[in-house]
């Protein structure tokens, strides 16, 4: 070996070529923990240049965001409200997927490949007939009143945003990767949402697969918000409006300001101001839900208004032109098919009106939030028309079909409970009269307690016990 260590010597005593320096461990192809520690590290490193580099001119600055209220109670107590609210979104988000018993034929579910995220699917009830009105005016009405709440969160927290460094270490890396999902899954979420009960859905696709998804990568990720900042969030709420910790401790979290600004408002303040923004969104959009005298209220809801006099003077949400409807479609040579058992059964509209007619009080109710109070209908039950093709009580689902030529959900299948209901019916008259061409000349579907859209409008056809 050379005095320099730099080689060895051949066996015939001449020198050798020099020995090429060891590479460090972490550059060979090894063990998925070792490169792991090793991104681990060089993030570190990293982290430590730009900390020591400081922050660039800006919002990553401390001293650019100087408001007096930000602060752990602020951001804990509408964090807080959020967590219950939002909690509640869920469950009756997952309720009115329920509603559409998307297992049942692919014609219901608008959201493919669910997999896992169907779990919970459970065939959905018939009683009480308001059971979707309530659950979905509740989804949707509450989800318009957190949005002040929302935003007022996200003001809070939006120094976090632009903290420095970017990225300090893995585990830091992973928890701004949840907060994007966080952030960005709650504003898709919300708008989407929000443009489906304005009736201007502008998103590519459909809003009910983007919607459901979209919930789910939102809901993941608030989990996991939570999971990590409830404590925080319980002990600042807890210690008072008053508890302002210094700019530079953990409990700050980089959320007060090292040079705030003179106050302009109190927290109460603006806590004050929040809800009294929540409240006027309420105001103005649960008329929609509650129907009545309080429909006047729904200044900001497209079915709000009074939507016309007389027996069908009351809410729709598409009419027979927007859906295609023509004439020929509904006029006299209209025909209703029956099948079911092997057998085939063809009705003209006078042959129905002949059988033994029966009257349900039933509401429609809307995804979009909307729905109407509860309407006199007046048709052939759906078990009358199972027993023309010789099915007996136990009456099977139903495939029911219409003539509509525009939009979604021209058919649709009705579970068995559904079917089987005596206040399901094929409704030809609504409160005394014929219906109008918009609520589904010369015959519709009226089930209880089911989606406005499952209540098909203009059938042409129902295909018991064979859905598929």
């Amino acid at each position: 070996m050379d005095a320099s260590g730099g080689g060895h010597d051949r066996p015939d005593g001449a020198p050798g070529r020099p020995r090429p320096p060891a590479r460090p461990a972490a550059a060979h192809r090894g063990p998925l923990a070792a490169r792991v520690r090793a991104a681990a590290a060089r993030a570190r490193d990293a982290g430590e240049r730009a900390r020591a580099a400081g922050p660039p001119p800006g919002p990553a600055r401390p001293g650019f965001w100087r408001s007096p209220l930000r602060g752990p109670w602020l951001t804990g107590l509408f964090g807080l409200v959020l967590l219950a609210g939002v909690a509640v979104l869920f469950v009756t988000g997952l309720l009115s997927y329920a509603a559409y018993n998307p297992d049942l034929a692919p014609g219901n579910d608008q959201t493919p490949d669910k997999g896992l995220l169907g779990f919970y699917l459970f065939t959905w009830p018939t009683s009480p007939a308001w059971l979707y009105r309530l659950t979905q005016g509740v989804h949707t009405v509450l989800g318009v009143t957190l949005v002040p709440v929302l935003l007022a969160k996200l003001w809070s927290v939006i120094p976090k945003l632009f903290e420095w460094p970017p990225v300090r270490s893995a585990a830091h890396a992973l928890d701004r990767l949840s907060l994007l999902l966080l952030v960005g899954g709650a504003g898709f979420t919300f708008v989407t949402g929000i443009l489906n009960i304005q009736l201007d859905y502008v998103f590519p696709g459909s809003f009910y697969t983007l919607h459901f998804y979209g919930a789910w990568v939102f809901m993941a990720a608030f989990a996991v918000h939570v999971a990590f900042r409830l404590p925080r969030a319980v002990r600042a709420v807890r210690a008072g409006r008053g508890f302002q910790p210094a700019p530079d401790s953990a409990e700050a979290a980089g959320l007060v300001s090292p040079r705030p600004a003179p106050p302009t408002i109190s927290r109460r303040g603006a806590v004050a101001m929040v809800g009294a923004g929540s409240l006027a969104l309420l105001a103005v959009t649960a008329g929609q839900s509650i129907g009545g005298w309080w429909r006047r209220t729904a200044l900001l809801a497209p079915h709000g208004r009074e939507p016309g006099s007389g027996p069908n003077g009351f809410q729709i949400n598409k009419t027979a032109a927007s859906s295609g409807i023509r004439p020929s479609d509904i006029g006299p040579a209209w025909r209703l098919t029956v099948r079911g058992g092997g057998r085939q059964e063809v009705l003209t509209r006078a042959m129905l009106l002949a059988m033994p007619q029966r009257e349900a009080a039933l509401p429609i109710a809307c995804v979009e939030g909307w729905s109407t109070p509860d309407q006199q209908w007046a048709g052939v039950r759906l078990t009358d028309l199972a027993a023309l093709v010789g099915l007996g009580t136990d009456t099977p689902p139903v495939l029911v079909e219409s003539v509509q030529r525009g939009g979604s959900f021209s058919s649709v299948v009705l579970a068995a409970n559904q079917a089987r209901d005596d206040r399901s019916l094929l409704a030809m008259r609504v409160n005394g009269a014929d219906l109008s061409p918009d609520h589904g000349y010369p015959a519709r579907v009226i089930v209880p307690a089911a989606p406005g859209v499952h209540n098909t409008k203009w059938v042409t056809r129902l295909t018991f016990g064979e859905p598929a």
